[in-house]
C-alpha cells in the first residue's frame, strides 16, 4: 500500500523565487510563446502561468515549435535590460507535449488582432496571449479584494441553490427547465436565500452565477453572469448599503494596486481613486439630464442607457467622481420586497451604482415586516401560497435589512476600458452563444 503525503513542489522553481537564484542552474516548466531567432541564438519567451520570461538558446540547441509544453533547465543570469531583471540561458529541454496543429489565430503578439466573434470561438487559445489572460488575472484581483473587505467586515460566506421554484425578480426573464416532473426554473438572483441567511448570519455574500432569459443582444446584457451580492441586517437606512459599497470598491482599488500591478502596467490601466460617492435621487438626475442637454423625458419610470451615460458626465464633470448614486426609483420599476419610501410610497428606498455611464449594482432595503410584505404582494395580484418558503422568514421575525447586487462582467468591462462586456467574461453566454 502507497501512502500519499501533503504535495511539495521539489523539482521546479516557482517564478517568483527566481530572482533568489541569479547564477545557478534551475528548472521551470510552460509553454514555448514565441520564438525570435537571431544569428548564433534565439529568444525564447517562456509562457508561465503568470509570466512571461525570456530565455536564450544557444544556435545548437533544438527547438520544439510554438505553443509546446516544456521544462527547461537555465541558468538564470542577471540582465538589467530585461523587464524581469535577469534572463534564462537554457541548458536543456524536456518536450512534455506539441501542438497537433499551428494555431488559427496569432496569439503572442501584444494585442490579438481579430474581431470579437473570433476571439470568442476561439476563446480556449486566445486566452492564452498576454494580455487577454490578463484581464481574468485582474477579475481574480477583484473578487479576492472583495471577499477579504467583506470578510473583515464580519459578512458570512454563503452558496445559495441555483435551481428555484420561484423567481425572485419577477417577470417573465426566467430559464425554465423540468425538475423530475416538476416545473423549476434557474435563479435570477440569489435574493431570497441572502435575505433568509440575515436571519441566521445578520451579515452575508456570496459570489456566484445568476440568469435571465432576456432576449438582449447589446454589448452590456448577457444571459449569464457573474454576481456579487451581499446583504446586512438591523440597518438604519438604506444609504448604509451605499456607504458599505463606496468602502468595498475604495478598498478594491487599493487591493489591485498593490498586489495586481503587473496586470494593471500590462493593460495599461489607471484605477480610479474613491474617497466618497455623489448620490442623486432618480427624479432629480431624470431633471438635470434634460435640462444639461436639453432632451424630453419620454420615460419617467427608469433610465435609457444614453441618459446613464450623459449623467456620468454631468456629475463627472462637477465632482470628478467617475461613480454615481441614484437613489429612490420607482416602486413600479422595483421588485416587490422592495421597501417603499415612508414619505412617498411611489419611491423605494432603492439605488443603482453607475460606473463610467453603467449600471454595475442594483440595491436597497428590503420589506422586513410579515404584513407589510403581503400586502405588497396582494397589490401586485401575487400568488402568496407560491411563496411560503420565503415569507416563513417574515413570520418567524427580521431585522431591518438590505443589500446590493454587482455584475462583475461589467464591473470590469468599465474599469479596463472595454464598451463590450463580452470581453470580461470569461466563456459568455448570450442569445447567440452556448459554446465553448
Amino acid at each position: 500500500m502507497k501512502l500519499i503525503n501533503e504535495y511539495k513542489n521539489t523539482q521546479t522553481v516557482e517564478v517568483e523565487q527566481l530572482p533568489k537564484y541569479i547564477g545557478e542552474t534551475v528548472t521551470i516548466h510552460g509553454s514555448i510563446y514565441k520564438i525570435r531567432k537571431m544569428k548564433g541564438f534565439s529568444f525564447v519567451l517562456l509562457r508561465t502561468k503568470r509570466n512571461v520570461l525570456q530565455c536564450i538558446a544557444e544556435e545548437q540547441l533544438e527547438l520544439p515549435v510554438e505553443e509546446s509544453c516544456v521544462r527547461i533547465r537555465a541558468k538564470v543570469v542577471e540582465e538589467e535590460r530585461c523587464r524581469a531583471g535577469y534572463e534564462l540561458h537554457i541548458q536543456q529541454i524536456e518536450v512534455l507535449s506539441v501542438p497537433a496543429e499551428a494555431s488559427p489565430i496569432v496569439i503572442n503578439q501584444k494585442l490579438v488582432d481579430t474581431s470579437i466573434e473570433n476571439i470568442l470561438d476561439y476563446r480556449p487559445v486566445i486566452l492564452r496571449n498576454e494580455k487577454q489572460r490578463a484581464i481574468f488575472k485582474l477579475q481574480e484581483g477583484i473578487c479576492q479584494a472583495f471577499r477579504t473587505f467583506l470578510m473583515k467586515e464580519q459578512f458570512t460566506e454563503i452558496h445559495t441553490p441555483k435551481l428555484v421554484q420561484a423567481g425572485a425578480e419577477g417577470g417573465a426573464n426566467i430559464f425554465q427547465l423540468n425538475y423530475f416532473g416538476q416545473e423549476a426554473y434557474l435563479a435570477q438572483s440569489p435574493q431570497f436565500y441572502k435575505q433568509m441567511m440575515v436571519g441566521v448570519f445578520e451579515r452575508v455574500f456570496e459570489i456566484a452565477p445568476v440568469f435571465r432569459a432576456e432576449k438582449h443582444d447589446t454589448s452590456r446584457h448577457l444571459n449569464e453572469y457573474t454576481s456579487v451580492d451581499f446583504e446586512m441586517g438591523y440597518i438604519r437606512s438604506f444609504e448604509e448599503i451605499m456607504q458599505m459599497e463606496t468602502a468595498m470598491l475604495k478598498f478594491t482599488m487599493e487591493y489591485l494596486q498593490e498586489q495586481y500591478q503587473k496586470e494593471l502596467d500590462l493593460l495599461g490601466i489607471s484605477l480610479p481613486v474613491i474617497e466618497s460617492i455623489p448620490a442623486v435621487r432618480f427624479k432629480e438626475a431624470k431633471e438635470m439630464i434634460s435640462k444639461a442637454y436639453k432632451r424630453p423625458i419620454l420615460d419617467w419610470e427608469d433610465f435609457e442607457p444614453e441618459e446613464e451615460k450623459l449623467l456620468y458626465e454631468l456629475i463627472s464633470k462637477e465632482t470628478g467622481s467617475e461613480f454615481v448614486f441614484v437613489t429612490h426609483y420607482p416602486s413600479v420599476k422595483r421588485p416587490f420586497y422592495a421597501m417603499e419610501c415612508k414619505e412617498n410610497s411611489e419611491e423605494t428606498e432603492s439605488f443603482d451604482l453607475l460606473f463610467r455611464g453603467l449600471e454595475i449594482t442594483t440595491g436597497g432595503q428590503r420589506i422586513h415586516g410579515y404584513y407589510e410584505q403581503i400586502e405588497k404582494m396582494k397589490q401586485r395580484n401575487m400568488n402568496v401560497e407560491l411563496f411560503e418558503s420565503y415569507l416563513m422568514m417574515h413570520k418567524a421575525g427580521m431585522p431591518p435589512h438590505g443589500g446590493l447586487g454587482l455584475g462583475l462582467e461589467r464591473f470590469t468591462c468599465k474599469l479596463l476600458g472595454y464598451e463590450n462586456v463580452r470581453y470580461t467574461t470569461l466563456f459568455p453566454r448570450d442569445i447567440n452563444r452556448l459554446v465553448p
